[in-house]
């Protein structure tokens, strides 16, 4: 399947992108940018009851306040080009509502993983990475083209997928390890459960789209 081109029925992208960046540039602008990273990222300690949670956002909050914060324009830039390329595309098959509950349970999802991988770490993990990375999952599926030489279709297209996993994780490993602040995450394992939840979650939204209709 080719992917749509249509920007009129990419809204619900449109705005998760514009209120991303518009929360990283007010912080940045202000000099705020760490004290927003403590504020609403996500820390996994939290979940035990480690810290004061006094001056910080609601715990069952940071998954997706987690998500405005950035730790410099690169991680922004390339988490907005992607969200913005393969979201289009996505909302245009799976519908805006659609679009919103994959964005905002790979967040939650991708939190998850993190916590599940290292539940007594304190370090902040920040950025929209978690829930564009449940964007491109999807649109792997959706749009993935069968390059694998396998018989059975459906194990191609989970192959090459996830190749296409192999190379996101990769590629933000390489931009958290040049540009992340000391004491700020990019956190791996969050990428890859947003991922996978992307791919879990692109026939059933298919599904309940087309259903509704």
């Amino acid at each position: 399947m080719r992917p749509p081109e249509s920007w009129r029925r990419a809204r619900v992208t449109i705005a998760i992108a514009a209120v991303t960046a518009a929360a990283w540039a007010m912080a940045a602008a202000l000099g705020l940018s760490d004290l927003a990273a403590i504020w609403g990222g996500f820390i996994p300690a939290r979940v035990g009851g480690a810290g004061g949670d006094e001056a910080l956002a609601p715990l069952f909050l940071t998954p997706l306040t987690a998500t405005l914060l950035h730790s410099g324009f690169p991680h922004l830039a390339l988490n907005l080009v992607i969200l913005l390329f393969c979201g289009r595309a996505v909302e245009n098959i799976i519908g805006g509502p659609g679009l919103a509950i994959l964005y905002v349970t790979g967040a939650y999802v991708a939190a998850a993983a993190q916590y599940g991988v290292d539940p007594s770490a304190v370090i902040v993990m920040i950025g929209a990475s978690g829930a564009v990375s449940a964007i491109l999952g999807t649109y792997a599926m959706l749009f993935g083209r069968n390059r694998v030489k396998i018989a059975n279709p459906t194990l191609a297209l989970w192959v090459n997928a996830l190749w296409v996993a192999a190379a996101w994780v990769i590629l933000q490993a390489v931009v958290g390890f040049t540009f992340t602040k000391a004491g700020v995450g990019i956190a791996i394992a969050a990428h890859i459960g947003g991922f996978f939840t992307g791919m879990l979650l692109a026939k059933p939204l298919l599904l309940l789209r087309y259903r509704r209709a």
